[in-house]
């Protein structure tokens, strides 16, 4: 993977100090709430720059009493993980974007927005994930000292299989496939369930996997192959739309509760107003990639679904059982039934 190499020391040296908290870097007089965001995109993802866009505005409105420095891509931590999460519950850190897999971890209810063919539009995602799926999300999460912010889960995409060797075209040329996927351990068994071997891992370790054929294959929406560079050791893209996946903004609750309620509405407000356009902006961008991806060399093929579907009876019992019966519910009445 091209870019600049950081290692896990140096971005935790750039977050502590002593006591446990943060450092101000170059904080001017008039900087009165001077604060961290990290997420794992590159720096040209449609994520990135609007969440740039956004703390911006908010540093406009609240007349440059919030600044808010962004620490980007994962991808390029040399020596793996700097475990954001922990470091916002710790008060280390103060902004996140995660995707539901990964808040799965401390609030398995979360997993309910990757929830295997589930979901067939964004449309019928946003309703959810604005709405009573997010409100309920916030509750538990609040549980845990993290805030959700309301209508901030930004776009990634629905997930589609890339493979070195061979299409998936059906449930069958996933046996005894090395897949790499999140690391959740419930998303995992989805994979086992139709025949894969699932390898859990960061993204930041998914290039050299590919490249090195630790694995075959991987799945993730179309812009990871591009903003990537998957084209360079994946051949083939099935498309399946097995599972949505996007980033859910948050943020430790005690920092946020100690806001100035003119400082929190901002961010909420501007949240939705970037959200929104990063939505869009991700939409546009996957509508152009399969032209795109197929000029760089990859071969599309559209996947037989329902052949994937007839295997998942018995993963939707486990499924219902991991994320509970109130996100099930509530999953259930936006999508119909699942099992």
């Amino acid at each position: 993977m091209p870019g600049s190499l950081i290692t896990r020391r140096r971005f935790t040296q750039g977050l502590a100090a002593a006591g446990g908290m943060l450092l101000a870097t170059r904080r001017p007089p008039a900087v009165d709430f001077p604060m961290r965001q990290y997420h794992n995109q590159p720096t040209d993802s449609p994520l990135h720059k609007r969440l740039v866009q956004m703390w911006d505005a908010v540093k406009a409105e609240t007349s440059g009493r919030v600044q808010v420095e962004i620490f980007p891509e994962n991808n390029h931590f040399k020596d793996g993980d700097p475990d954001p999460l922990n470091l916002l519950i710790g008060g280390q850190l103060e902004f996140l974007t995660s995707a539901g897999n990964g808040l799965a971890a401390i609030v398995p209810a979360a997993n309910v927005q990757a929830t295997p063919f589930a979901f067939r539009t964004q449309a019928q995602v946003y309703k959810a994930m604005d709405g009573d799926i997010g409100d309920y999300l916030r509750e538990e999460l609040n549980a845990k000292g993290i805030y959700l912010v309301p209508r901030g889960c930004f776009e990634n995409g629905f997930h589609q299989i890339t493979c070195a060797t061979k299409p998936i075209r059906t449930a069958a040329d996933l046996q005894g496939l090395k897949i790499r996927a999140p690391g959740n351990a419930n998303y995992l068994e989805f994979w086992k369930t139709l025949g894969a071997l699932p390898v859990g891992m960061n993204i930041n370790q998914m290039y050299e996997a590919l490249k090195n054929g630790v694995v075959e294959a991987q799945e993730d929406p179309l812009d990871v192959a591009e903003l990537f560079h998957l084209y360079e050791v994946q051949k083939y893209m099935s498309m399946t739309n097995h599972s949505w996946s996007g980033y859910n903004l948050i943020a430790n609750l005690k920092i946020w509760q100690g806001l100035p309620a003119d400082v929190r509405q901002s961010i909420e407000r501007n949240t939705v107003k970037f959200a929104r356009m990063q939505r869009a902006d991700t939409a546009s961008f996957n509508a152009e990639l399969r032209p795109r991806l197929t000029q760089r060399g990859m071969i599309f093929n559209d996947a037989d679904v329902a052949s994937f579907r007839a295997k998942l009876a018995p993963f939707y019992g486990q499924w219902k059982k991991s994320i509970g019966d109130r996100a099930w519910t509530l999953l259930e009445a936006h999508v119909g039934k699942l099992a």
